[in-house]
């Protein structure tokens, strides 16, 4: 008799489970909403904003809208964009905020929105911008505001980071400070870094990211992938085998990729390459003629430190007269009458030749 009682009380729990879950369907109510108003955008009182590269931080212009109504209690996201025509055509998102109908920006904000909108360092030009309102973590039902404008004077923003060699395998041995030469940046992928050039008998080596410093500083453990440390942690072990025996002395790339956190290192054929008896840098970007210096370790490897720039262009120019030049800006690769290299902004620069390869590279010191 008990276990015919316990058996009707199981089957009138899941009877009761099954019409709780059929109830809950039935009353179940859908997320509707109504077709949303487009937020409005106030116009700014100030319409000329020159940026200031000293006080970054400081506000540079207060923008408000009015909120977009979607018919519902939810929480509304803005999408506050940028584009250097009034069309965006290739609109920037600076920032994104939800429930709030007003930001403030800072100088560094407006001129990084300037500068990956496509507007030009130190030259007066129009900045448009938007307000995108949306939903939810897909940004659905998306709805433009109007536009305005305001001119700005942005200064300049190098992006780049720039990476130096150390290590009893290179030129510098282990001293971080030794005019330690560059990697050489991809000009189509800022991740991506070459070296091509002579390698020290049983050495190693590591990456730094400022001369005279030890962290950031790159190595391997496992002689396959890229470890890092950005200081306080420990160190990773060195290139290119993560210890042990050093490789033998020769020509080697090195090719280092900062975003997937991978590197090659693989033997190089310089025979047959022969460098010019001399090399010096010239163009409308240089008061005068700038002669480089070969490393004394590596012939192929060609430095000039320190040298002011000035907006306009350089070319590599041998003894012989052979002009080298590439049509990218801070790195790429040179070939002989390949153009000049263009040059955007004044500033003291160390500038490296590679004349293995072509890659060039013009690192400013004060940007």
């Amino acid at each position: 008799m008990m276990k015919t009682i316990k058996q009707i009380s199981a089957l009138c729990m899941i009877g009761l489970l099954v019409l709780c879950l059929g109830s809950c369907d039935d009353d179940s109510e859908l997320f509707a909403i109504t077709a949303p108003n487009a937020p409005a955008l106030a116009d700014v009182a100030i319409k000329k904003i020159e940026l200031d590269a000293v006080n970054t931080n400081n506000p540079a212009v207060s923008l408000n809208w009015t909120e977009s109504d979607y018919g519902q209690q939810t929480a509304v996201n803005y999408a506050v964009q940028f584009s250097m025509d009034e069309a965006f055509s290739a609109p920037v998102t600076a920032t994104s905020v939800t429930g709030r109908t007003s930001i403030s920006l800072s100088i560094g904000e407006i001129n990084s929105a300037a500068g990956n909108a496509g507007l030009n360092p130190f030259e007066w030009a129009p900045l448009y911008t938007r307000v995108v309102a949306s939903l939810g973590t897909q940004q659905s039902e998306s709805i433009t505001s109007n536009t305005i404008q305001f001119e700005v004077y942005p200064f300049f923003n190098y992006v780049f980071n720039d990476y130096y060699l150390v290590g009893d395998a290179t030129a510098p041995g282990w001293n971080n400070n030794n005019n330690n030469p560059p990697l050489f940046r991809d000009e189509n992928n800022p991740s991506v870094f070459y070296y091509t050039g002579k390698f020290a008998e049983n050495g190693h080596f590591k990456v730094l990211q400022t001369k005279g410093l030890w962290q950031p500083q790159w190595g391997t453990d496992d002689g396959a992938t890229v470890g890092n440390n950005p200081g306080g942690g420990s160190d990773p072990e060195r290139f290119p085998y993560g210890g042990g025996d050093g490789i033998p002395e020769g020509f080697y790339t090195f090719t280092i990729n900062f975003s997937s956190n991978t590197f090659t290192f693989e033997p190089f054929n310089a025979s047959g390459v022969s460098s010019p008896a001399s090399l010096s840098v010239e163009g409308s970007s240089v008061a005068s003629s700038q002669s480089l210096t070969p490393l004394t370790f590596d012939g192929h490897i060609w430095h000039v430190n320190n040298v002011r720039l000035t907006p306009g262009e350089v070319n590599f120019k041998t003894g012989a007269g052979a002009s080298w030049g590439g049509p990218t800006s801070f790195s790429g690769v040179a070939t002989e009458n390949g153009g000049s290299i263009p040059v955007l902004v004044e500033d003291d620069y160390d500038i490296w030749f590679n004349d293995l390869t072509g890659r060039y590279i013009l690192i400013p010191l004060n940007l």
